[in-house]
């Protein structure tokens, strides 16, 4: 199996996969769904009572939404991860109670009339677990209305809930094959025109393929050829792969990680199978 990065930014990533089975390619696309771990808010403490400023004055601790609600949106909300820090609670030293090798502690303290917002959460400690989306509205206050909360992050996987899932939009395809006979073609570029991803170009010397990675096998090019001179298949060996991440890791760390794990876990079944 071998992997060449087409397209790298720090939150989407388009890489193609050879040497593989259609199997191997959707154990990938698995794997990155609901496997790779990553932090979310799991615990989230209210503060109950009266809340003053430094000024003294007194608002009331209480929101236009349910504390459940806010709790639920809290967990939503994109956590910086590093892998290589934490542990999931339940393989940590402390047993599971929560300490700062598996968890992250947050507040968030604000009073209204105003809108509460995922950047008014704040790391307690290390400011690089500071959101990054800092726009996610979480609740809006009304005059006299305060928030003051505590929450607690640990890492989880998709499995688990969906708020453990870290990536978006994972999907593949068949590596296209894309050819024209020149002996055929006549020239009149009506595969150009019916393409909807430009992947033919038309020039003084004919029609070229100048592009067969953006191909989806739609075959429109076919359906209009009336000298049949475009031919469109596929490698069933070489897929395009593509997915984003909810920033809370970078798509090259998650890439990395869901490879690590397809390993670990083929690595396993190959033992259960030895034992047998």
């Amino acid at each position: 199996m071998d992997i060449k990065v087409l397209e790298l930014m720090e939150n989407r990533i388009k890489f193609l996969l050879s040497d593989a089975t259609p199997d191997t390619a959707n154990a990938l696309r698995r794997v990155l769904i609901s496997d790779v771990p990553k932090m979310a808010i799991e615990t989230v403490e209210f503060h109950l009572g009266p809340i003053s400023d430094e000024e003294g004055h007194e608002y009331e601790s209480v929101t236009p939404l349910f504390d459940e609600m806010i709790a639920h949106r809290l967990g939503l909300i994109p956590i910086p991860t590093d892998l290589s820090l934490y542990s999931l609670k339940e393989e940590c030293v402390c047993g599971g109670e929560g300490c700062p090798s598996c968890s992250i502690m947050y507040s968030l303290n604000k009073k209204g009339p105003c809108d509460v917002y995922s950047g008014d959460l704040e790391p307690l400690g290390n400011q690089e677990f500071k959101v990054k989306d800092e726009l996610i509205p979480i609740v809006k206050l009304g005059k006299g209305q305060a928030i003051l909360i505590y929450a607690s992050t640990e890492l989880g996987t998709a499995k688990k809930h969906a708020k453990w899932q870290v990536t978006n939009g994972v999907g593949y395809k068949y590596y296209p094959t894309v050819v024209i006979e020149e002996s055929k073609c006549d020239k009149g570029g009506s595969c150009v025109r019916a393409c909807p991803h430009d992947v033919f170009e038309k020039s003084e010397d004919g029609v070229k393929v100048v592009d067969p990675e953006a191909c989806d096998l739609c075959k429109a090019c076919i359906e209009v050829c009336e000298n049949s001179a475009v031919s469109v298949s596929w490698d069933d060996t070489r897929f395009i792969f593509e997915f984003e991440t909810d920033s809370s890791l970078s798509a090259a760390d998650v890439l990395v990680k869901a490879l690590e794990i397809l390993e670990s876990s083929c690595e396993s079944f190959r033992e259960k199978v030895s034992d047998l």
